[in-house]
């Protein structure tokens, strides 16, 4: 079912995955592990589906398109900020070196620590928290990959860019109305570009208000 996930979803007709890392992990991480077991039989459409608490797994062309515009490497070290399944921390976690992943919702957040360990995913590093405040005593990271949206990019995660790395985020007060923005830091400064519309989950934490 993996296999025709890729075959369908993230190399057919109009879908533009070329990433050889990025098609391997996909094929590789059960993604019906990190769903509900009422929602299993659909953990391979092209679709996202509730994980519970008002949160979503995203789409796997969406996991696949935000993974391969980091052009992370394997000595990398990647911040993932995302709702609580950890899917998206376990297909980093077959490219990099090192996953730090924050989850939002605690309830989720457990889970997702509990299946990472449980399915062997040693160099991932879990934590509930606030996603706006980031995870400086490991800062910086290589790359930032945010898959819950805030209303504006948090200066924290910007901080904690390293210096000629790629961040990932989608942006906007609700969804419909926001953008994924793919940036660049270039002489401590970056240049956010909008490369896709999107309907991601807001993100939520005291530090964002």
């Amino acid at each position: 079912m993996r296999e025709e996930m890729v075959k369908n979803q993230i190399e057919g007709i109009g879908r533009d995955i070329r990433d050889k890392k990025v098609l391997a992990a996909m094929r590789s991480v059960p993604r019906h592990e990190f769903v509900p077991e009422a929602q299993r039989e659909e953990a391979y459409a092209d679709t996202a589906l509730p994980i519970g608490h008002g949160q979503t797994i995203s789409q796997p062309y969406i996991v696949a398109f935000m993974t391969e515009k980091l052009q992370a490497g394997p000595e990398d070290r990647v911040l993932e900020i995302g709702t609580g399944s950890g899917y998206q921390a376990a297909i980093l976690a077959k490219i990099v070196k090192e996953v730090y992943t924050i989850e939002i919702v605690e309830p989720l957040g457990k889970q997702a620590a509990a299946d990472l360990k449980r399915l062997g995913f040693t160099n991932v590093k879990t934590r509930i928290g606030d996603g706006y405040v980031g995870w400086p005593e490991a800062a910086p990271f290589d790359s930032i990959i945010v898959t819950c949206a805030p209303d504006k990019i948090p200066k924290p995660l910007l901080d904690q860019l390293k210096e000629g790395g790629r961040m990932i985020i989608p942006v906007g007060p609700e969804r419909g109305r926001q953008n994924l923005y793919l940036m660049q830091k270039t002489d401590g400064k970056v240049t956010p570009v909008a490369i896709l519309p999107v309907r991601f989950v807001p993100m939520t934490g005291e530090a964002g208000r």
